[in-house]
């Protein structure tokens, strides 16, 4: 076979072509940004509860339904005053992304706030706006999303809105790339996966929710 490659010049031609694809198609892949290594802009120190499932009777509903929630704790250490507005993602397994405290009622986060037992928990909406440097200046948060009708075997949740860095997507040419509503810019974004051992839907218990490894992305 080899002897084969040595007398064909078009089997070398072809096996150049291949190798050049491949390296173009890796050297593309590279191309999509990533978080710096490094801090390069502010970031707000971000504490996390793993999520949790919880059935309400919501207003207006026939039966009880399902939400799942995740409450945090937000502190400026940046050594400024920062505006803080965060913006929470859940993205299920089948693809489908559903907006954090999306038509959610006060009842239900009424409900949550008893429940977790903590007098200073907000809505991300109460949260908005600037956040003053030190411990005690921190923000409790919670954030509520209707239990998606899709598996939730596995499912994402980004976090926006912690840090600074960010990118404007540029094409080959160096151009801005935009789409309906102005130039494309991607946010570094906490990225935070988990996955549920056994039961699903009603049997969902806090210790079958296991957390993965939580990492930054440019989303």
């Amino acid at each position: 076979m080899r002897d084969v490659i040595r007398s064909s010049p078009f089997a070398c031609f072809i096996i150049a072509a291949l190798l050049l694809a491949n390296s173009a198609l890796v050297a593309e892949a590279r191309k999509f940004p990533e978080p710096s290594p490094f801090p390069i802009s502010w970031e707000l120190d971000f504490k996390h509860s793993a999520p949790r499932r919880i059935i309400v009777d919501a207003p207006g509903a026939s039966t009880p339904m399902a939400y799942w929630y995740m409450t945090y704790t937000v502190t400026n250490r940046t050594g400024i005053e920062q505006n803080f507005f965060p913006m929470f993602e859940l993205v299920a397994a089948d693809g489908k992304a559903y907006k954090g405290d999306f038509l959610i009622s006060d009842e239900v986060f009424n409900v949550i706030k008893k429940r977790e037992n903590n007098p200073l928990l907000e809505k991300a909406e109460k949260l908005g706006g600037e956040l003053r440097q030190g411990e005690d200046q921190a923000k409790d948060g919670v954030v509520i999303w209707k239990e998606p009708p899709s598996s939730m075997r596995t499912f994402n949740i980004y976090v926006y809105g912690l840090s600074g860095e960010h990118v404007i997507m540029k094409d080959d040419d160096g151009k801005t790339i935009s789409d309906k509503d102005g130039p494309v810019i991607l946010r570094k974004t906490l990225e935070l996966t988990y996955s549920i051992r056994g039961g699903t839907g009603a049997y969902v218990e806090p210790n079958q929710i296991e957390s993965k490894p939580e990492r930054w992305v440019m989303r």
